[in-house]
This record gives structure tokens, sequence and C-alpha cells, in this order.
């Protein structure tokens, strides 16, 4: 009895060490060990994006129990033992209607959410400012567009370089600092290979195309630091281009916009340029 005792006081202690760290962790907008779900959503297309999830869960899940009671029905029913004497029918109107009509109900009941989340997560028709991600080998470049003369390039921190608090492979000697409540629009592309610019806990995730100019949106609920990382194999430091969003207020924002300016000043840089065509009689 007392060993038993102990084993529930152990597994409750680490339950709620588990669910404080995930909590404690997941304000961060990254994942904690032994997540079960999804990270937790802080702007409407991860939201929706979370329900639809749910909804397919339970779909694939119905028509998995009911395959798998199926299966244990004809083995029990039509074996050789409980059915000596095996039908000979080889047509049935009725189960090929069945069979046919049911998976493209399913589908259907699939695809109209699905359109739906993906030309909401699509674009912003009015966005209220724009940024501009750069994959290059290996890390990020970004540019305020709203703003003259505001770009900078974020470069994943080494062990040595981590602050307090701050997440190994996933924290940037540089953060996106962007307000909440805000329509963000975001125009992704790549200045070598193809990268994409991936934020789990905001719903974002866009191809980087040299040479063209994705776009996408999001819209952050809360004030935090969300984490993601470059997924698509860019090459060997792949693994070693995080992304780091700071969320804040507007006020801090504005704040935030003076001390950038003269913190990230380029002194008259060009910036990247996409699409240049020369004519042949300028050449």
């Amino acid at each position: 009895m007392g060993m038993v005792r102990k084993l529930v006081a152990l597994f409750t202690a680490s339950a709620v060490t588990l669910l404080t760290m995930g909590s404690a962790t997941a304000e961060q907008g990254q994942p904690f060990p032994w997540q079960l779900d999804l990270q937790e959503a802080f702007s409407p297309v991860a939201a929706d994006q979370q329900v639809f999830h749910d909804m397919l869960l339970w779909i694939i899940s119905i028509i998995t129990v009911f395959i798998l009671l199926l299966l244990i029905y004809v083995m029990l029913r039509f074996n050789k033992r409980a059915n000596p004497t095996p039908s000979k029918t080889s047509h049935n109107t009725l189960i090929e209607i069945l069979w046919t009509v049911v998976p493209i109900m399913i589908l259907i009941v699939i695809m109209i959410p699905s359109l739906k989340l993906l030309y909401y997560g699509d674009r912003i028709e009015t966005p209220d400012m724009t940024i501009k991600a750069i994959g290059y080998q290996w890390y990020w470049g970004y540019e305020y567009t709203d703003e003259e003369d505001l770009t900078f390039e974020a470069v994943m921190l080494e062990e040595d370089e981590l602050k307090p608090g701050q997440p190994r492979l996933l924290a940037t000697d540089n953060a996106i600092v962007l307000p909440i409540d805000t329509n963000i629009r975001i125009l992704v592309t790549a200045e070598d290979v193809l990268h994409a610019w991936a934020m789990p806990a905001l719903g974002v995730k866009m191809d980087a195309v040299p040479g063209r100019l994705n776009e996408t949106w999001m819209r952050i609920e809360k004030t935090g630091v969300y984490y993601g990382q470059c997924s698509e194999l860019c090459g060997t430091r792949h693994g070693f281009m995080p992304i780091m969003v700071k969320a804040v207020s507007k006020e801090d924002y504005a704040k935030w916009l003076v001390e950038a300016k003269k913190e990230f000043a380029s002194g008259g840089a060009p910036t990247i340029k996409f699409a240049q065509i020369v004519s042949p009689s300028a050449q």
C-alpha cells in the first residue's frame, strides 16, 4: 500500500509539473514536453485551423471505428466455421450505391470548411501594416515596408549567447516586434533557395521562393514571444533558421519604432529587388 501511495504521489506531482510547464511555455508560443495537442492558438487563423483539425479528427476516428467493427463482424459472421456454405452473391445495388455516395458526402463535408479556411488564411484585404520576410542560407531578413529605412537580419543565438528563459535553437539576436490586434500582411520571398516562414501558434506557414513574392497574414491576439522555424529543407543548416516574434501593445510598438529606426538604419543601402527585367535594347 505504501508503494502504491508513493507511485500515485509521484504521478500526480509529475502531471502537475508538466501541466504547469506546458502552460508557462505555451504563453511563449512554443511546444512543451509531452504535449499531446496542437500549440495554443493566438490568432484567428490558428484558432480556425484547430477547429478544422478537431473536426477531421472526429471524422477519421468514426470512420476507423466503423471499419474496425465491420471487419470484426465479417471475420466472425463469414468465417469457415460459422458459414460453411458461402453465399455466391456477386452484386448488390444498395451496397454499391452506399459505398459510392457516403464517401462523396464525407468529402463534401470536409471540402466546404477546408476551402473557407484556405481563403480566409490566404490574404487580408485591408492590412494595417506590412512586413517582408526574406530567407537566406541560413537566417532571415526583415523589412518593415511601411516604415522608411527599417530593415534588419535575425540570426539564431548560440547556446553561450542565450539569456535566461530563451529557448535553445529558437531564439534570435533580433526579434520581429509587432503590435497586437493589428491585421499584418506578410510578404515572403527568398534570396537563394526554397525556405518556408512558419509560425505554428499564429497559424502561418508560407513558402519563400526566390524571385517570387508570396503573401499571407496574421493578427496576434495576445502579447508575448512566439517562435517558429524554417519548414523547408533548405540545406545543411536548415534546422538553425528560427523565427522569433515579439508581440507588444500598440503603444509599446510605437515606442519601439522610434528606437528601431535609429538602431537598424541601413544608411541608404538598397533593398532586395524582385523580377528585375532588363530590355535587350538597354544591354
